[in-house]
């Protein structure tokens, strides 16, 4: 078990959707937020890892278990802890609190290293995660097998510059927005994430298009986004229906 770190926030108008609930994508922005002031705090800031290795964090998959969404206005304190790390991932717990200290959002995040030049995965360097008290073990955590889509409804988008990040690639959660807009306007004023899956197979480049395809069977979705006749990212979403519709 690593450090935990906290902040405490409001949610913004502009972070709200119709229903008056935090857009997930902005919350992991947030959490991410969170977790980036941790390290610049211990001294390892991304601007930092960059300067003195080449090397940029990017995450490979999400575990996300919600109980219920932050409304606006809603005062929030997200925690967050390195758990453990082995030769290539480290893994971070996010925990997201209400205003009575009661746990709303789980989320396990998967980190890796990329070298910045070469876009290679890169072992982890203790010296990096040190700082963060965090253990190491040899155990991988896997996540769920992912499957082919059989009949799916897809919608393309443009890759926009705003979309991109830093590094030069999309910011991950724009695949959350692709996943999530493809549903329509009808479905999420009605229903919200109860349980996300997500991997990140293969970076989005700049300036195409992408393909967003689902399949949705009662209330379990399965989605790709596809760019270049390839896979960049794959999810499993469970919904449940918002209190009072």
């Amino acid at each position: 078990m690593g450090l935990t770190y906290q902040m405490k926030m409001k949610i913004p108008f502009d972070m709200s959707d119709m229903n008056g609930h935090i857009k997930l994508p902005s919350l992991i922005l947030l959490s991410l937020q969170v977790s980036g002031s941790q390290s610049a705090q211990l001294g390892v800031s991304d601007k930092e890892i960059l300067e003195k290795y080449n090397l940029v964090w990017i995450i490979t998959e999400y575990d996300i278990d919600v109980i219920r969404l932050p409304r606006f206005a809603e005062d929030i304190t997200i925690e967050t802890e390195a758990l453990s790390y082995n030769r290539l991932f480290c893994y971070r717990r996010f925990t997201i609190y209400d205003e009575s200290g009661q746990a709303i959002i789980q989320m396990l995040a998967t980190f890796a290293l990329m070298d910045r030049d070469s876009r290679k995965v890169h072992s982890v360097d203790p010296d990096i995660v040190a700082p963060y008290q965090s253990e190491f073990s040899k155990k991988i955590i896997r996540g769920p097998k992912y499957t082919d889509l059989d009949n799916p409804t897809s919608k393309d988008y443009h890759v926009r510059f705003y979309d991109l990040d830093m590094n030069g690639h999309v910011n991950n959660s724009k695949y959350l927005d692709w996943i999530f807009e493809v549903m329509g306007a009808d479905f999420l004023t009605k229903y919200i994430p109860k349980k996300i899956n997500l991997k990140y197979v293969k970076e989005v480049r700049p300036g195409g298009m992408i393909a967003s395809a689902y399949e949705l069977k009662g209330l379990e979705s399965k989605h790709e986004i596809i760019s270049d006749g390839e896979i960049n990212a794959q999810a499993m979403i469970t919904w449940q229906e918002i209190e009072g519709n």
